[in-house]
């Protein structure tokens, strides 16, 4: 029997990395994707775990071969993306799929699994929390908190096309509530 796929997608400081490792942790047989990039690695980054690095152009030769369920070239000559043999391969163990992406990889992949797959989209409680947290952080400047704010209100115009939105405003809460809503599909 084939896994399902879970699709979590956020703006950045929602919570969602933290609610998909924590579900990584549960009883769910629950695996991540791994996504490919065309990017150098960074520091003690593992090919195959952290991600299929491939040159720009392997990338786009996939591309051209179809065989990516997303992909996205953030910036000139780099790109990112979801292999479909990556997750056929999760799915033919019998494992669960998870993904950590953006809304429009999200969106693309609910598309292309429908039924197949929960999206959850992971929603902070206003905007002016999510600019807290991203300050908290103390990791961006405040041209990239503002950058990042502007881009959530974009994002938040995705949340429709999500089978479920969880408002993360008490992270035990949310984490209690993505673990019941992941139960509940891998039941029906």
């Amino acid at each position: 029997m084939s896994g399902k796929l879970f699709i979590f997608s956020a703006p950045s400081g929602s919570g969602k990395t933290t609610i998909v490792r924590h579900l990584l942790q549960q009883d769910l047989k629950l695996e991540f994707s791994v996504s490919a990039t065309s990017r150098a690695k960074r520091g003690n980054e593992i090919d195959g775990k952290d991600y299929y690095f491939l040159s720009a152009e392997d990338f786009k030769q996939k591309i051209a071969n179809d065989e990516f369920l997303e992909w996205e070239e953030v910036y000139e000559g780099c790109f990112y993306g979801t292999l479909k043999s990556e997750v056929e391969r999760i799915r033919n163990k019998g494992n669960n799929v998870i993904f950590d992406v953006d809304v429009v990889g999200g969106v693309n992949i609910k598309k292309f699994y429908q039924d197949d797959a929960l999206a959850v989209f992971i929603q902070p409680p206003s905007i002016e929390e999510l600019e807290n947290r991203l300050r908290s952080r103390n990791t961006d400047s405040d041209d990239v908190i503002a950058n990042r704010v502007k881009k959530f209100k974009f994002e938040l115009a995705f949340a429709d096309q999500f089978d479920t939105v969880i408002i993360n405003d008490k992270l035990e809460d949310a984490l209690e509530e993505a673990e019941n809503k992941l139960q509940n599909f891998i039941n029906q």
